[in-house]
């Protein structure tokens, strides 16, 4: 009989769990320093384009080879010292900037737009070399991340390792507004580029975020007149087919055609990660932002066609993590055998490139980093060799951290197996319980307004302003556009892991809203550390549907993803589930005007918890359960 219980890594893979515990390097190098080589290359690409590649060259030759193609420039410190100790150990490593980044060609960047062409021809050009061996790798996280799934497709590619990075299966049904426009102006090459570093910039930028970031569109955005004129049959054909018509086409065409595509409709010279972010209304919510990584009809698909296996590696506080564990149920699913079996996904407790859960730091020092290719190196020498040996078996198909407990723990398949269903289900007077609902009970109201939007703190986001990650909460839970519901203290330790959903019953004043739910682990002394949050715009409330207007007072069903989490309540915390409509500025804010022109207004939401609107949340827990 299988323990209820998560396997402790330690038991399962005691040499993993001593790399996880610290960042430090176990495999001796096999060369000094003084005997690598470096040199520069301007590299074609099949468009005469010429990329700036730097080659570290270990002193034995053929060698193994790993890549790394970045926007951020190769050549940065902490690059340049992955680099070198990784040829120290007898790989060929090559670092390329980016086309339109660095010293790569031309002068200006368009993001996403010709990384499947570029990432793949150096992977082509790399197995031409008299230096190679056969063994291509490949590294890197965030941008670097996405190129690497462009890679996999060549036939000879060996392993990636993606950190915080997805096919962008998932969906946000709001738009990310904090730090993107940051980014837009000071990555890459281009006319108005900032040399400030987004790092300083977005600071520089705030009261300009916190002034804007107002969503008011029409529920389908008339197409531009430059499109209609190439597509002249769009202008008789409903919305949601042309969106369909659109994106199909958009697939089918080649890198710079893609890239002219996105600069006609949206009329810019050049692409930046703002416009990309957009691109949804053209094409229909459902098409996230790193869809655009390799645009394909059906992911399915595409992921049959991948041909190296993959450490997956996210993290609880990532603003990708819903799309990594996606992109991982789908790589199990549609992969071929020889990917799907060999691939491993690993969750840490950290955010975007950055620690994330902050909660007895001081003690675990595998709190203190990042899990990033520059901090996990050893991780990565013993992932590529154990696909260059043929030992992959030996790794757990899903490691993850489980945060409370701050211990790392194995299992067979993510969602665990052994996780058992749990709803919390809201109760009058602040109640979080597992007894259903009465059959009356009075609903709760709060009013939410845009010009005083609930704000963020901490959680799943990238911003060098806001601190990303696990953070107390309990000051927003004092504000009036925030109910709260929590459970009594728990008499036992209580294992959540697995994917959260929170089944709202709601209505609103307004035609359109958006709602939002965070689940927090309050502590003894009153603190309220938030683990997991998400948002949902309420015109795409039904997921496989067309955006829809609400009709003011009418109570619906509304479902908001969560993602996931994993974290020990121990005994005497509790749990608590706050309910808003608004997380800015890491989410655009709903004006609730639906479309029509004119001032934010105040939608007055209402929230309902009895026999027939039962709002819930809805987890996953191992051991017991929980009795409350």
């Amino acid at each position: 009989m299988r323990s209820p219980f998560p396997a402790g890594l330690l038991e399962v893979a005691p040499e993993l769990a001593r790399l996880l515990q610290r960042s430090a390097i176990h495999t001796p190098p096999s060369f000094a320093v003084a005997a690598i080589h470096c040199e520069t290359a301007m590299i074609p690409m099949r468009d005469g384009v010429r990329l700036a590649t730097d080659l570290y060259l270990p002193p034995e030759l053929p060698a193994p080879a790993v890549l790394l193609r970045t926007p951020y420039g190769r050549s940065i410190d902490a690059y340049v010292g992955l680099f070198v100790s990784l040829a120290r150990r007898g790989y060929v490593v090559i670092a390329q900037d980016c086309r339109g980044t660095g010293d790569s060609e031309p002068d200006s960047w368009d993001y996403y737009m010709f990384e499947p062409n570029d990432s793949y021809d150096l992977v082509e050009w790399v197995t031409r070399q008299s230096w190679f061996d056969g063994f291509v790798g490949s590294c890197g996280g965030s941008y670097s991340g996405q190129m690497q799934w462009q890679m996999a497709l060549h036939p000879r590619m060996s392993a990636i390792v993606p950190d915080v990075s997805g096919l962008g299966r998932a969906v946000n049904t709001a738009h990310l507004h904090m730090f993107n426009n940051a980014y837009a102006r000071s990555v890459g090459k281009g006319e108005g580029k900032s040399s400030i570093p987004y790092t300083e910039l977005e600071a520089q930028m705030l009261s300009e975020t916190l002034e804007s970031g107002y969503f008011n569109e029409p529920l389908h955005r008339p197409l531009p007149e430059l499109l209609l004129n190439s597509f002249p049959n769009l202008r008789a054909v409903a919305p949601a087919k042309a969106k369909q018509f659109l994106w199909e086409h958009y697939c089918a065409l080649e890198c710079s055609e893609r890239a002219s595509f996105v600069k006609q409709a949206l009329g810019v010279q050049s692409v930046t990660v703002v416009d990309v972010e957009s691109l949804s209304e053209l094409f229909g919510h459902r098409i996230s932002h790193d869809r655009h990584t390799l645009p394909h009809s059906d992911l399915a698909e595409l992921c049959s066609t991948l041909c190296a296996p993959a450490l997956l590696r996210t993290g609880w506080y990532d603003w990708g993590l819903n799309d990594a564990l996606a992109t991982w149920e789908l790589l199990v699913r549609a992969g071929t055998e020889s990917v799907r079996s060999r691939s491993r996904l690993l969750i840490g407790p950290n955010a975007h490139n950055m620690p994330g859960y902050h909660e007895g730091m001081g003690e675990r020092p595998e709190l203190q980093h990042a899990y990033s290719v520059v901090t996990t190196l050893e991780v990565l020498l013993r992932w590529y060799d154990a696909v260059r040996n043929d030992r992959v078996e030996a790794w757990p198909t899903v490691t993850y951290y489980l945060m409370g407990a701050n211990t790392w723990c194995a299992a067979d398949s993510w969602p665990v197996a052994e996780a058992q269903p749990v709803s919390l289900y809201l109760a009058s007077g602040g109640r979080l319980t597992t007894e259903s609902p009465p059959m009356q009970s009075n609903p709760e109201f709060y009013t939410y307004d845009p010009t005083q939007p609930t704000p963020t703190i901490g959680g799943s986001i990238v911003s060098y302003v806001y601190p990303p990650g696990s953070a107390d909460v309990s000051s927003v839970h004092q504000r009036k556009d925030v109910l709260t519901y929590t459970t009594e203290p728990l008499d036992e330790d209580l294992d959540v892991v697995g994917p959260l959903r929170m089944i709202l019953y709601a209505s609103s004043s307004a035609v359109d809203t958006d709602f939002a739910a965070r689940l927090s682990d309050v502590f003894p002394d009153g603190r309220a550390i938030q683990l997991q949050n998400g948002l949902l715009r309420a015109r795409y409330r039904n997921a496989e549907g067309e955006p829809e207007l609400l009709e003011p007072g009418r109570v619906y069903r509304l479902e908001i993803d969560l993602w996931a989490t994993a974290n020990r309540f121990k005994r005497g915390h509790r749990l608590r589930v706050d309910i808003s409509s608004a997380d800015f500025p890491r989410f655009d804010r709903n004006t609730n005007r639906g479309g029509e022109r004119g001032r934010p207004v105040a939608a007055h939401q209402t929230i309902y918890h009895d026999e027939r609107y039962p709002s819930h949340l809805a987890m996953q827990v191992l051991g017991a359960g929980l009795k409350t």
